[in-house]
């Protein structure tokens, strides 16, 4: 799998990332584990991460395979922190907070440091200024090896990237999280320029539009989806409207032209971005995982590229 340099830093990843989200609740240890070591053999570098996936217990699974399966030092491992899973405080990026989730993450992992550590989105009563200092602190004691944020807008990133790069001694933004598909184009808008202007790699989550892409729901709420879990049914049925549905159906048509699945033609637009780093995959089972795999050997014409540009341009008008 080919190398990417993460932004305007010495970080090299793979260009598809794994995500965690659904271990330790959707996703037993030991599938868990296959799609783990197939990411790797596969040539897969870059894990993603959060101590909120499955309340920890995601965090607590990756830890197990690691050396027992993976050796440490050939993952770039990505966490994330500043989200509560419970109570009235959705977001907490406070200091404090932000420190002792690092602190539970590394146990949890059982290892000593991050590669990347992430403030998990915006939180409007702590006052930027502290919760970068967070993440300077974390990357000073070598808990982590580099900083960045996600989920934030083009302005919030844009002042946090500059504010940490108005002091030598702060440790610098690499790298930004976000949403990013054929169904939701909303960061062209100004988190990609911001990116562009201030050398920050992008890693975008849900590449296949929460699984949509795939055309999975063409036909209805498989009994096996996302759609028809209690955890996740919300974060699907944003995208299963007659819009969403047009976009799919020309990706299916592009799969066609292509002897591809659909996943692989969204997947692949997505990767090849102006700006982009590596999406992310969070695949459920190892099938899923098995089935995007092969989008390294893919690349889209230019022309198929530009027909999904027009298609989905909607979302960004």
């Amino acid at each position: 799998m080919q190398q990417r340099p993460l932004g305007r830093s010495g970080l090299a990843v793979s260009r598809l990332g794994l995500g965690t989200m659904t271990w330790g609740q959707d996703t037993d240890p030991d599938d868990a584990g296959a799609q783990l070591k197939s990411f790797v053999d596969a040539g897969g570098t870059l894990i993603d991460t959060a101590d909120v996936y499955a309340d920890g217990e995601a965090e607590a699974v990756l830890g197990t395979l690691l050396d027992a399966m993976v050796a440490r030092e050939d993952l770039i491992i990505v966490a994330k922190a500043g989200v509560r899973a419970r109570g009235s405080r959705r977001h907490d990026a406070s200091r404090g907070h932000l420190l002792r989730s690092l602190d539970v993450t590394l146990r949890r992992l059982g290892t000593d440091y991050v590669d990347l550590w992430q403030v998990h989105g915006y939180d409007p009563d702590t006052p930027m200024e502290e919760t970068l200092s967070a993440l300077d602190h974390a990357v000073a004691t070598g808990k982590a090896r580099y900083a960045g944020v996600a989920n934030l807008t083009g302005w919030q990133m844009a002042r946090a990237a500059t504010w940490q790069s108005a002091w030598p001694q702060r440790a610098p933004i690499i790298a930004t999280g976000v949403e990013y598909s054929l169904l939701e184009r909303g960061i062209e808008r100004e988190v990609l320029p911001a990116c562009a202007a201030m050398g920050i790699g992008v890693l975008p989550w849900s590449p296949l539009g929460r699984g949509v892409l795939t055309g999975k729901y063409r036909h209805g709420r498989p009994a096996d989806s996302r759609a028809a879990s209690r955890t996740f049914d919300r974060f699907v049925l944003a995208y299963l409207d007659p819009r969403c549905s047009a976009i799919v159906e020309s990706v299916m048509t592009a799969a066609s032209g292509l002897g591809v699945s659909p996943g692989l033609v969204a997947l692949a637009w997505v990767r090849d971005r102006p700006g982009v780093t590596a999406p992310v995959i969070g695949a459920r089972t190892l099938d899923q995982l098995m089935e995007a795999l092969p989008v390294e050997g893919i690349d889209l014409p230019p022309e198929i590229s530009r027909a999904l540009d027009d298609v989905s341009a909607e979302s960004v008008t």
